[in-house]
Parts: C-alpha cells; sequence; structure tokens
C-alpha cells in the first residue's frame, strides 16, 4: 500500500450485478422499488431515458453504512473499503504460485499507456516495498471487504485452478473469457462465518483462510472499471483513492450484513435505486450515481458481463471532482470538462465561484463534465463529452437532465 500519498487513503470496491432467479426465492432476496417510468434505451448523445425496472435482468448489490460509520453515515454503498497492507503481502506469492509464471498473475494486460494510468495502477509497489502489483492487491481488497461486509465470498476451487490456468494459457478461450457462474460461497455456512469472524478481525486472516480453505480469491472475475478521487471538504477529513471493479453473477448469493459497519443491504436494479434515491428513500453518494446511471445503459446481464469484460482492456480514467460552491448549491467539475483545471491538486476543495462559463452550460458545442448537486437528492448531470476508454455515458432525462 502506498502510505506516501498525501491527501488520501487507498481503497478498492466492488460493483456486484447479479442475475434474477427465476423461482419464488428470488422475491425474498431482491428489493423491489417504485416502478421505473421511462422509454427504451435511445440515441448515443445522452438524451435518453432511464429503462424500466423490468428490462433489466440483473441486480446491483448495495450495503446501508452505520449511523455511527466515519465515512458517509447511513449512505448506502458498493461493497469495499481501504487496502489492508496484508494485501500487499509477499504470502500472495505462494496463494498464487500456479500462477507464478503467468504474466501478471494471469490478469489480462491493459492497453492503456502507462503515463495515463490512474496513479494506483501506475505506481511501481517494488518502489514501495512489496512484490505484489496493485491491479492483484486492490482487487484483492475488494474482494476480501466484500466477504467482511456481505458475507459474499467469490474464489477458486483447486480443482477449478487448472481450468483457469488452461484458459489463460490461451488453450480455452472460450473459458478465458468466463462464464457468469462463479463459485460463490461454496462452503459449508459455519466454515464461512467462522472466517468471516476471523478476517473481520484482522484482514490479515483472508491470507490464512486461502491457505487453510485450498481457494484462491476469484481476481480474474474482477473488471477494471473506474477510478474515483474524494474531493476536498465534502464528507469530513477522510478522502480515498478507489479503485471499481465489476463483476457479473449468474444469480444472487446470500449475503448477510456484518451488524457493525453495515446494518442492512438490498439487491435492486440500477434504475430501482436512482429511482429510490429521488424518493429519498435512500442516500446514494454521486459517484454511485454516476456508475449506476451507466448501468442503466446495458440493461442485460450477458451484455454487461461482455462489455465489462472487453472494456476493462482498455483501461480507466481518474476522476477527481472539482467542487464550486454557488447559493448553497455546488457543482462538480469532472475531467473533459471546459472548467476543469489542467493539473487539480488535493487541496482543490469548495471554491465560491463566479465564472459565468458555470452558470450557464447550455451552449450545445460546449464540452460538460459535470453534476450540480441542488440538494441531496437532486443531482443534475451535464455531460457533452464522449467518455474516455471506451466507458459509457450515463443514462439520464437528457444530456442536462433531473436524474
Amino acid at each position: 500500500m502506498n502510505t506516501t500519498l498525501k491527501h488520501w487513503k487507498e481503497a478498492a470496491t466492488l460493483i456486484l450485478a447479479a442475475g434474477h432467479k427465476l423461482g419464488a426465492d428470488s422475491l425474498a432476496s431482491r428489493t423491489p422499488l417504485t416502478a421505473a417510468a421511462g422509454s427504451p434505451l435511445g440515441n448515443s448523445n445522452g438524451r435518453s431515458h432511464m429503462p424500466h425496472k423490468s428490462s433489466c435482468d440483473y441486480d446491483v448489490l448495495l450495503l446501508k453504512r452505520s449511523s455511527t460509520s466515519g465515512f458517509m453515515p447511513n449512505a448506502y454503498v458498493f461493497p469495499g473499503g481501504m487496502v489492508h497492507p496484508s494485501d500487499f503481502s509477499s504470502e500472495w506469492l505462494d496463494i498464487f504460485k500456479s500462477f507464478s509464471k503467468s504474466p501478471n498473475f494471469g490478469l489480462r494486460s491493459v492497453s492503456q499507456p502507462l503515463e495515463t494510468r490512474p496513479p494506483m495502477f501506475a505506481t511501481d509497489r517494488l518502489k514501495l516495498g512489496s512484490p505484489i502489483p496493485g491491479e492483484l492487491a486492490f482487487r484483492i481488497c475488494a474482494l476480501r471487504e466484500t466477504f467482511e461486509e456481505s458475507g459474499v465470498l467469490l474464489f477458486v476451487s483447486k480443482l477449478e485452478e487448472n481450468n483457469l490456468l488452461k484458459s489463460i494459457e490461451g488453450k480455452c478461450t472460450k473459458a478465458r473469457e468466463g462464464p457468469l457462474h462463479h463459485t460463490v460461497n461454496n462452503l459449508c455456512r459455519r466454515e464461512l462465518k467462522k472466517w468471516r469472524d476471523l478476517v473481520n478481525q484482522n484482514p490479515s486472516n483472508f491470507i490464512q483462510m486461502c491457505r487453510e480453505l485450498e481457494v484462491l480469491p476469484n481476481i480474474w472475475a474482477l473488471h477494471e472499471w473506474g477510478n474515483w478521487l474524494t474531493p476536498a471538504g465534502r464528507y469530513g477529513v477522510k478522502r480515498f483513492d478507489t479503485a471499481f471493479f465489476i463483476c457479473c453473477l449468474q444469480e444472487i448469493p446470500q449475503a448477510l450484513q456484518d451488524e457493525k459497519e453495515i446494518v442492512s443491504f438490498r439487491w435492486s436494479t440500477p434504475s430501482e435505486v436512482l429511482q429510490s434515491y429521488q424518493a429519498q428513500e435512500l442516500w446514494i453518494a454521486p459517484p454511485q450515481v454516476y456508475e449506476l446511471s451507466r448501468m442503466c445503459r446495458v440493461p442485460l446481464l450477458n451484455d454487461l458481463h461482455s462489455f465489462s469484460s472487453q472494456r476493462a482492456t482498455e483501461g480507466c480514467e481518474q476522476l477527481l471532482p472539482v467542487i464550486s460552491l454557488k447559493d448553497e448549491h455546488y457543482t462538480a467539475l469532472l475531467p473533459g470538462d471546459r472548467c476543469y483545471p489542467m493539473a487539480p491538486s488535493g487541496e482543490a476543495g469548495l471554491s465560491t465561484s463566479t465564472d459565468p462559463q458555470l452558470e450557464d452550460p447550455q451552449e450545445e458545442d460546449s464540452a460538460l463534465h459535470r453534476f450540480v448537486t441542488v440538494d441531496p437528492y437532486t443531482i443534475t448531470l451535464h455531460i457533452t463529452i464522449t467518455p474516455k476508454y471506451n466507458h459509457l455515458l450515463p443514462v439520464s432525462e437528457q444530456t442536462k437532465s433531473r436524474l
């Protein structure tokens, strides 16, 4: 882990999407919300509606933080958390020894030039004293935190190792692309609970769990999705540089809150979550609003899996919102916006702006990449740019719209 960072702590989060079951049991495992009004996905210029909830065949896992949480209390978030030193431990070399001859432990290479990679991925970890690359450690962190917070454990068993090795070596291309059905929680409940408690007590126990159970964290099921940095002055003194990964599962796994940091969980479609947010039934932070709006463009799980798997090799853009405050409303500028500073610093925080360009984002030929927060439950997206690295443009009612 990078202890030299001045403003942020490194973290990782997992967007976990899972298909709807067709039996009655599925009704108890998901959280239906108010029906979403809207038309089918439309054109490519961003002027399309959120899909109706029935058009989406998968749910996303959201966890509710405790009211006593030191960061975003009561917020609904994707599973994830801060990197622990054990995520970069050299002991993982022994756990993943079968994959030691595969470049980057069998993770696919990213075509994004190193100079444009987010620093959390571009940093040479050997210079920081760890033989574990960031692409591996951040996936381990996301999987460990997901297990700690929700009880969902994604792993590869010893029996599956050989098939995975063959697929990585290119002997089985179809398997390399990966079926949607990854091994999840395929252990006895008592064993899972025991190890979850131990990992919650000490994250380094995640390594010991993998040794004793002879399993590997399924890093290959996680696809790079994005990188968000906490802006200054919005959520207290804690700030995070967070890697976002996505994983698609065939069915909704059993989840259980930890009753500590996490007090409840829900499985809902992206459009259902956004509409529940609008109705003030729950609160989600702007990055969750942005990413769920992106997912609304892909209502079918198979398509989401194919897209996220293929797109991940492109890399991702680092998104650090730069905040301007006016009349109790704030505008968050994102990279590519015409007003975004050339080289924002970590100190860039809330400022009072009189820039007329921030006042009137109406010009159709302007480069806009921003969101305006009117109140905690009203965010307006203004996006006219083309997303980098073949990523998705968030869905909204129109280019300038209330989600």
